[in-house]
């Protein structure tokens, strides 16, 4: 499984020039399109629950980022990594973006304190597109983002900062079902069977429960071919 280009917001300046190696522009360096491959396979594997592959592909990521030198590339690596726990209401400190805030280009430090609901309202215009609207609760502005994890991003944070109405919930399971997220997909069930069990729905709860043990079931054994 594969990510568009467009989901990997934090990464745009490296998937353009991905994308001008298939066109007739100067071929990109080696460590740009390492860098992208392993973000991507770094991420899927955090949304399926691969927690190994996730820490190797985000480590090769890292490594080939780093060779640059640059404080914004490595950052947005980082990033992208808080980023996905953001997404599966994992709420931690990033502490691998911390480590290089000092030197971080401003929309990264802005990205950052998003991601931990810290945004002063005057840092919004540095964020990435997909998340500018959202960033003020907008959940119409949530429906219309075309962006998967963007979308996941941006309900984590309004569910971090006590904006994220039943809709929004909604949204976010709808969103990590159809793309097969199993770590964000549980996660969101959960609140929403929590939401149920508060408001007094003993069946909702229950159906919530089942789908979230449907979703956690170890994959199914094969059929064993009678001779």
């Amino acid at each position: 499984m594969r990510f568009p280009a467009k989901i990997l917001v934090l990464l745009l300046p490296l998937v353009l020039l991905a994308l001008a190696a298939c066109s007739s522009g100067p071929k990109p360096a080696d460590w740009q399109l390492e860098a992208k491959t392993a973000s991507e396979r770094a991420v899927v594997a955090y949304m399926e629950g691969n927690t190994r592959v996730e820490a190797v592909e985000f480590g090769r990521a890292l490594s080939e980022v780093s060779s640059t030198g640059r404080t914004g590339l490595v950052a947005r690596i980082e990033l992208l990594r808080c980023a996905s726990r953001v997404a599966s209401l994992v709420f931690e400190p990033c502490s691998g973006f911390e480590r290089l805030r000092r030197d971080a280009p401003a929309p990264e430090r802005a990205y950052a304190d998003y991601l931990t609901g810290r945004l002063q309202p005057q840092d919004a215009a540095l964020l990435p597109a997909a998340q500018r609207a959202a960033a003020s609760g907008d959940a119409g502005a949530l429906a219309a983002s075309a962006d998967p994890l963007s979308r996941l991003v941006a309900a984590g944070v309004m569910f971090q900062t006590g904006r994220a109405s039943p809709a929004v919930l909604q949204q976010a399971v709808d969103t990590a079902s159809s793309q097969g997220w199993r770590r964000p997909l549980l996660a969101w069930l959960g609140v929403q069977a929590q939401l149920a069990e508060k408001g007094g729905d003993l069946d909702e709860v229950a159906r919530l429960r089942r789908r979230m043990a449907l979703v956690d079931a170890p994959a199914a054994k094969p059929l064993k071919v009678l001779p």
